[in-house]
């Protein structure tokens, strides 16, 4: 049985972007885990996770750390403190985005087939194979049949 420690995790990757340089672990592929995704997020001040997004189909838990986080959601935005527990609910109801300084666990159901948006740019994300398409390339249903 693996073991992580949260308060002292080795970090197995890095985003180097203009808002959004962050350190993360991921805790559940180091685990080993299966069902349950879990990733540890560093946060510099300024710093994003990830580009405002919702989920089409996974739940995700977000829980404060260290430090002190602001929350995007689709409600404004909030400022977060260590030991707070957030759940985002799949659809658009459940947008986030979280940004420094702070460490934060996010975890979630691992999905065998998942879909992401993200309402700033107008894209979405599908995994896998893990590519992102724009919402406003749409075609007919029959095209090309």
């Amino acid at each position: 049985m693996r073991k992580v420690n949260i308060l002292r995790p080795e970090f197995d990757s890095a985003w180097e972007r203009d808002g959004y340089n962050r350190r993360s672990a991921g805790l559940g592929k180091q685990l080993g885990a299966e069902k349950i995704g879990a990733s540890l997020y560093e946060l510099p001040d300024g710093e994003k996770t990830f580009p405002y997004h919702f989920h089409h189909g996974m739940e995700e838990w977000l829980i404060v750390l260290d430090g002190t986080p602001t929350l995007r959601g689709p409600d404004g935005e909030r400022a977060l403190r260590r030991g707070d527990v957030v759940c985002f609910p799949p659809g658009p109801d459940g947008g986030h985005q979280v940004r420094g300084p702070g460490t934060v666990l996010v975890l979630s159901a691992s999905r065998p087939l998942e879909a992401i948006e993200y309402p700033d740019s107008g894209k979405i994300g599908v995994s896998p194979p893990r590519k992102i398409f724009r919402l406003d390339e749409t075609a007919d249903y029959f095209e090309g049949e």
